[in-house]
């Protein structure tokens, strides 16, 4: 009881916290006609005009290469950081390199690598190498201590590895670099929309121009190869896809030293400590906090509370529908298709088509989160519905899902929330690209401007705040007895 209570309170707090947000969000409408958007885009996703079979594949090609060297450069880095995951030091890296999201990594290689296959494999490389090496790690901490207690003494790091904690671990490891590869897949197709050759590529572009029929075809493609990925990915069958990948598009740049020497060197050093004025380094920054830092982190997370209740009110209602214990065979088929289309479409794509139908402004943004983390947390509570033995007397349709059903997977949805609560901080920053004055949206000016140093200083702040609230959200979930990790999140 104490502990329903308590999972209880924490509800009510970030409900509180959200409403109190409230007078700050900008929910406003501004577009002319809204109805009349959705009603071409709603024609041209129903008669969507195919590409030239040459231009569909090439950019599906990009996408999965993108994604399948990512991925996997990430997940070797991330189990060598796992192997000294116990260290501090190595936690504190991990967490430093997954508070950064990938786009913010694309902009940053892009000013060294330009717009070459290496900035894009190395921007999904590194923050999944830092997701990795904390999911990997809490694994092997996880593991049954007997067979490395029973281990003779001189036993190495890598003989300890490679003969105990992967055997012990791999099919959850497996699993869940599976799940990364979808969340891959996401990311490859939205670093189109800052140039790189990829499905998001011509989705902004059509989608910008209103040429929805166009767009349409560029987004099943999108959709099916993450819907069918159970499918076609197979163990086997990896090696070959990654090899298929490097053929395809190799990780390769040109790369100039004396402007990588001159980036870290200069760039990216605050304007007064280059012209040696260490007195104008705070007034610099405070200058900074005050126009762009401050207000930044503020409205990030505004729309991040506000995004987190939307998410679970929607989560909540949607995810009794996939479940065999309520609706029937035709709801619930509609209801798993409708979660599967939010859930592969990445946040990033749906706030920008939803900014096309309403305007600029944070209710995109909130219904595009809500929508697509939301999904996944009804997607994961189904499930965990169905497996549910429930009592031969048990009440049916709303008093089953209220004192039933919802008690006994509160914990979990509790679990799941406040992990995507992490995830909503890193993706309301980076909405920020599409207008949106959240820290982003200054990052992403700053860059533009050529203002390596602002960009820097206003990247350290986004980290920090991902960082921040990691750490609030682990400790919350311990003081809950929630668990230190969730399934596949």
């Amino acid at each position: 009881m104490n502990a329903q209570a308590s999972m209880g309170r924490t509800s009510l707090l970030f409900v509180v916290l959200a409403l109190l947000c409230l007078p700050w969000a900008d929910f406003s409408v501004t577009a002319v006609d809204p109805w009349f958007e959705l009603g071409r885009l709603g024609a041209g996703l129903l008669l969507p005009a195919w590409p030239g079979a040459s231009v569909l594949l090439s950019a599906l090609a990009n996408t999965l290469a993108f994604a399948l060297q990512g991925v996997a450069l990430g997940a070797v880095l991330g189990l060598g950081l796992a192997c000294g995951y116990r260290s501090a030091g190595v936690r504190r890296l991990a967490a430093g390199l997954r508070a950064v999201h990938e786009l913010f990594w694309a902009l940053l290689f892009m000013q060294l690598l330009g717009l070459s296959a290496l900035a894009g494999v190395l921007a999904i490389a590194l923050p999944y190498a830092g997701t990795f090496a904390k999911i990997y790690g809490e694994l092997f901490e996880e593991a049954d201590p007997a067979p490395e207690q029973a281990l003779p003494a001189g036993f190495g790091r890598l003989s300890r590895l490679v003969y105990l904690q992967l055997p012990l671990c791999w099919r959850q490891m497996a699993t869940y670099t599976g799940y990364r590869l979808e969340c891959g897949i996401r990311s490859s197709a939205v670093l189109g929309f800052i140039g790189l050759p990829t499905l998001g590529y011509h989705l902004e572009s059509l989608l910008r121009q209103g040429y929805y029929d166009e767009a349409a075809a560029f987004f099943y493609a999108l959709v099916l190869i993450i819907a069918t990925l159970r499918w076609w990915l197979r163990g086997r069958l990896v090696p070959l896809y990654l090899l298929a990948a490097l053929i395809w598009l190799p990780p390769v740049a040109s790369l100039n030293w004396a402007l990588m020497a001159r980036f870290f060197t200069e760039d990216i050093i605050p304007a007064p400590l280059r012209a040696g004025d260490w007195a104008g380094l705070w007034p610099w920054w405070a200058q900074l906090w005050q126009q762009q830092a401050g207000p930044g982190l503020a409205n990030t997370l505004v729309l991040a509370l506000v995004s987190l209740v939307v998410t679970g009110v929607l989560a909540l209602v949607w995810f009794p529908a996939i479940s065999r214990r309520f609706g029937n065979a035709v709801s619930r088929r509609a209801s798993h298709g409708w979660l599967v289309l939010m859930r592969s479409l990445p946040e990033y794509l749906l706030a920008f088509v939803a900014m096309l139908l309403l305007g600029p402004g944070m209710l995109p943004a909130m219904l595009a989160l809500g929508l697509h983390n939301g999904a996944i947390i009804a997607h994961l509570l189904g499930h965990h519905l169905n497996t549910l033995s429930l009592r031969e007397d048990a009440p049916r349709g709303l008093n089953l899902y209220c004192f039933e059903v919802l008690p006994r997977l509160y914990r979990a949805f509790m679990a799941y929330s406040l992990y995507r609560f992490e995830n909503l901080i890193r993706e309301t920053a980076i909405l920020g690209m599409l207008g949106i004055p959240t820290l982003g949206f200054f990052i992403d000016s700053a860059f533009s401007e050529f203002r390596f140093d602002r960009a820097m200083a206003l990247l350290l702040v986004c980290a920090g705040l991902n960082i921040l609230v990691d750490v609030a959200a682990r400790r919350l979930r311990q003081r809950l007895h929630l668990g230190n990790r969730a399934e596949v999140l």
